[in-house]
């Protein structure tokens, strides 16, 4: 079985790095490329811009976020 199948996206590295760390890469990258609710219009059209920058392809809004998500959680 291919190692892309088993891990994901972070199938390109290989059996570098190993598995803990693939899999962390992996489970970040599966949550930054979901599909996420914009707090303006409530339609699922929020892209990631750069690190923590999120924009709205639906009603061009931009705003600040998580470096992965548009939201992150308190402490």
């Amino acid at each position: 079985m291919s190692s892309k199948k088993k891990i994901g996206s972070a199938g390109r590295y290989g059996s570098r790095y190993g598995k803990k760390v693939r899999q962390l890469v992996s489970d970040i990258e599966r949550t930054q490329k979901q599909r996420h609710i914009c707090p303006k219009c409530d339609m699922p059209y929020v892209d990631r811009v750069v690190a923590g920058i999120w924009k709205c392809k639906k009603c061009g809004a931009k705003f600040a976020g998580g470096a992965w998500t548009t939201v992150t959680r308190g402490l």
